[in-house]
């Protein structure tokens, strides 16, 4: 019976992320509050199914963790009192009590290694079913059909409503699969999955034309190389570039699958052309993925994880200085090319008010979703915004220097646990560690933190992490 529970417990947490993502990505309160219910009900089977002394994790930085998240939750209900709207700060409220519970939950579902092991694949092939859904209405239109948002302009944001949301998705996904396929102690059959998969994968990131996406992901590929030191690992993350880069080009040379330009007639045509392309690259993925070739450790100098550190640290500020810091012409709008050539963006008036907001009110800021009414006040741009732009402008503005030090100690203690977990395993380390940073840029940058089916993606992944390091040592993979 107990093993039972763990094992729906397990499959609870995984699954959570997929289903919210066919509910508007849970953006929503109605499936919001049914995913925290099912959350509490997750984590009190676990607590009472888990074995006596396994429900507190035994390292500091995994306990600072828990409780800064439960505490940076409590922070945001208690501005609910100071806040301008207190609707909406109490569906961040929820938001937050939703993501210290499954962390929680994910700590104790997630200490057996074979569990955790798991959990590579399984959230790849979760990212494959949401972003293979939007594709299918693109690629068999007469099929499957969507109903795209209107500010969309083509690109691809079904079903989680969002696009930049999407592509972030498909990029966690893609260095999950990364992983994989260059794990040697997975069996070979998975290792060519994950390597087909990053065909479909990279068509949805790129159809999101989401330039914060492809900078996620090259932040987590840089991470899963760096982590785990070998050629076999360099060569499926060149390989899982490659195969992704494909399926984007195949995609980009049909304006019906790109831009859902045309009649049924010529999208249903061209979306047929581009989905048997796909599948030639997925066997092709497949087949070179197989090949087995010697590996070998990569003679990767010392000082490489601050450097990797630094490049990422470069993906995020260097466009952020070549445009000047100030407000430029945002990037054409839509499903077009161009946006990848264009520093352009409104997200540098919306940082430049978050910082502001939080400079007049540095303690406990203006209360939860208090921004958008920041916005409206102190704007530059005629756009109705809600959200900062950036997990950690956003709590400056919103919660001030409490609630920065709280998610301070929150993702420090994830982080402290994972460099923890890959002292003692590496192997198991690696995987999760990267997607986390792809999470981690993206969140910087965007609004990930209000989209729960793609950041419960991240919080069951650092969940595990946290009760790592009671495992016993396993080899470099």
């Amino acid at each position: 019976m107990r093993a039972g529970a763990l094992l729906s417990a397990r499959a609870a947490l995984v699954a959570g992320p997929v289903v919210l993502a066919f509910f508007s990505g849970g953006y929503f309160d109605g499936p919001r509050d049914v995913a925290l219910l099912a959350a509490g009900v997750v984590l009190a089977v676990l607590v009472a199914a888990a074995p006596a002394g396994q429900v507190v994790p035994a390292s500091v930085a995994a306990r600072v963790a828990l409780l800064a998240a439960a505490a940076y939750a409590g922070w945001i209900a208690l501005s609910i009192t100071w806040a301008p709207l207190r609707d909406f700060a109490g569906d961040d409220a929820e938001r937050a009590l939703l993501y210290a519970t499954v962390l929680a939950a994910s700590a104790i579902a997630f200490r057996d290694r074979r569990a955790a092991r798991a959990l590579e694949p399984l959230i790849a092939a979760g990212t494959v079913v949401v972003i293979g859904y939007g594709l299918a209405g693109r690629l068999l239109p007469g099929i499957v059909t969507e109903h795209p948002q209107r500010s969309a302009a083509g690109r691809l944001d079904q079903p989680l409503t969002y696009w930049n949301a999407t592509g972030a998705l498909a990029a966690i996904g893609l260095v999950l699969c990364a992983r994989v396929a260059g794990d040697r102690d997975r069996p070979p059959a998975l290792r060519a999955g994950a390597a087909a998969a990053a065909v479909a994968l990279g068509m949805g990131c790129y159809l999101s034309f989401s330039r914060g996406a492809l900078a996620a992901l090259a932040a987590g590929l840089l991470t899963v190389v760096v982590l785990a030191p070998t050629f076999a690992q360099l060569r499926a993350a060149v390989l899982v570039a490659v195969a992704g880069a494909a399926g984007a080009i195949a995609a980009a040379a049909s304006p019906a699958v790109r831009a859902l330009e045309g009649s049924m007639a010529t999208r249903q045509r061209e979306g047929a052309i581009v989905l048997a392309v796909g599948v030639v690259l997925m066997g092709l993925a497949a087949l070179i993925c197989r090949v087995r070739v010697p590996d070998r450790p990569l003679p990767l100098p010392r000082w490489s994880g601050w450097a990797a550190i630094a490049a990422i640290a470069a993906l995020l500020v260097v466009p952020i200085v070549a445009a000047g810091g100030h407000q430029q012409a945002p990037p054409a709008t839509g499903a077009t090319n161009q946006r990848f050539a264009s520093l352009g963006s409104n997200r540098y008036g919306y940082w430049r008010v978050a910082l502001d907001t939080g400079v007049d009110h540095p303690l406990a800021g203006v209360g939860a979703s208090g921004f958008r009414v920041q916005w409206l006040a102190h704007r530059d741009v005629d756009e109705v915004v809600r959200d900062a732009h950036s997990l950690e402008l956003e709590t400056f503005a919103e919660l001030g220097l409490v609630g920065v030090a709280l998610l301070a100690a929150l993702l420090g203690g994830v982080a402290i646990s994972a460099r923890a977990t890959y002292r003692v395993d590496p192997a198991l380390a690696a995987g999760p560690t990267a997607a986390l940073a792809a999470w981690a840029f993206h969140s910087a940058i965007d609004w990930d933190w209000e989209m729960p089916a793609l950041t419960l993606v991240a919080v069951v992944l650092a969940g595990a992490l946290l009760t790592a390091p009671r495992r016993s040592a396993a080899p470099r993979g």
